[in-house]
C-alpha cells in the first residue's frame, strides 16, 4: 500500500500523483506587473493578477503569468478598444472573421477582407493576417471536437483512453494515455478525459490482474470441498482440485462398472456362438457329450 505525506509549506499538488515531491508555489512578481489574487495552498498554486495599470500578456488557467503596463496614448490620440494605431492614425478594427486589407487614412476608413481558408480571427483586429487553425494531432492523444471556422479555432479533445494535460479555454492542446495498472493492482478510479486512472495495491488474501475495478478475494477451496493446489498471490487466484481420496473413489466408480460390462458382453458373445464354436472344434471327429471328449472317426 502506498504511503503518502502532505506537501511541505511553500509547495502544492493539485492532482493525483505518484511523485515524491510537490510543486513549488509560484510568486507574483511586481517587477512583472503582478500581484497576488489568492495564496498558495497544499492543493492549489498561487493565483496572480495584473497590477493596476497593467494588462496580462501570459494568461494561465486561473490567473496570469506575466503582465505589461498599459500603453500611454500621445497627445492627439484616443483610447478605443475598437481601434488600432498605424502611424499617427487611429483606424477602426476589422470584425471577427476578417483582417485588414488596407489601413485607414484621413479620408477613408479601414478596408477589411475575410480570413482565408484554414485561418480564423476570433476578435476585432488590426492585423493583416488571421491566425492559423490548430490541428488535433492523434500522436498527441487528441481528436477534433469541433472544426475551425472563420471566427473560432479548432477545438480538440482527448482520444478514448487519454486525459488532457494541457487544457485550453474550450478544449485541450495535449493529452496523455491513461495509466495501466500492474498485476497485483486494481483500477480504484477509472480515468476520464481530464484525470488519469488511479491504481491501488491488492491486500493479502485478494488479487487482480490489473484490469479489475476492485481486488477480488482468493477462492476458498475448503468451502467447495476441494484441495488447495496452489496458493493465490496478489495477481492470481488460488488453484483448487479434488482430494486424492475422492479421485480414487471416482476412478474405482468408473473402472468397476466398465469391467462388469465387459464380462457380461463377453459371456453373451460366447453363449450366442457356442454351437458354432463346438462344431468347429469337432470337425472330422465324433463328439461324446456325456464325457465331453472327441475321438477320431477312424477308430
Amino acid at each position: 500500500m502506498t504511503s503518502c505525506l502532505p506537501c511541505l509549506e511553500g509547495t502544492y499538488m493539485n492532482q493525483l500523483t505518484s511523485r515524491r515531491q510537490c510543486f513549488p508555489c509560484s510568486r507574483c512578481d511586481e517587477g512583472s506587473g503582478l500581484k497576488m489574487k489568492s495564496p498558495c495552498t497544499i492543493t492549489s498554486d498561487t493565483v496572480c493578477e495584473p497590477l493596476e495599470g497593467f494588462f496580462c500578456v501570459d494568461p494561465s488557467d486561473n490567473g496570469c503569468g506575466a503582465a505589461q503596463k498599459h500603453r500611454s496614448c500621445e497627445p492627439g490620440q484616443c483610447i478605443s478598444q475598437n481601434e488600432y494605431q498605424t502611424g499617427n492614425e487611429c483606424c477602426p478594427m476589422c470584425l471577427p472573421g476578417s483582417r485588414v486589407k488596407t489601413d485607414c487614412t484621413k479620408v477613408k476608413t479601414t478596408s477589411c477582407q475575410p480570413c482565408l481558408e484554414g485561418t480564423y480571427m476570433n476578435q476585432p483586429t488590426g492585423l493583416k493576417l488571421c491566425f492559423p487553425c490548430s490541428h488535433c494531432d492523434g500522436g498527441s492523444g487528441l481528436k477534433m471536437k469541433s472544426s475551425c471556422t472563420k471566427t473560432s479555432d479548432t477545438v480538440c479533445e482527448p482520444l478514448e483512453g487519454f486525459y488532457c494535460v494541457d487544457p485550453s479555454d474550450k478544449g485541450c492542446r495535449a493529452a496523455q494515455k491513461h495509466r495501466s495498472c500492474e498485476p497485483g493492482q486494481c483500477i480504484s478510479q477509472k480515468g476520464t478525459a481530464s484525470t488519469d486512472s488511479v491504481c491501488s495495491d491488492c491486500s493479502d488474501g485478494s488479487f487482480s490482474d490489473g484490469t479489475f475495478p476492485s481486488c477480488r478475494p482468493h477462492t476458498q477451496c475448503e468451502t467447495k470441498n476441494l484441495q488447495l493446489l496452489k496458493p493465490g498471490t496478489t495477481s492470481t487466484d488460488a488453484e483448487c482440485g479434488e482430494h486424492s481420496s475422492n479421485k480414487t473413489i471416482t476412478i474405482i466408480g468408473i473402472i468397476v462398472p466398465v469391467l462388469f460390462l465387459l464380462i457380461v458382453i463377453s459371456a453373451a458373445v460366447v453363449f450366442h456362438f457356442r454351437d458354432r464354436i463346438k462344431s468347429s472344434l469337432c470337425s472330422g471327429k465324433i463328439c461324446i457329450q456325456t464325457i465331453n471328449m472327441c475321438y477320431d472317426s477312424d477308430r
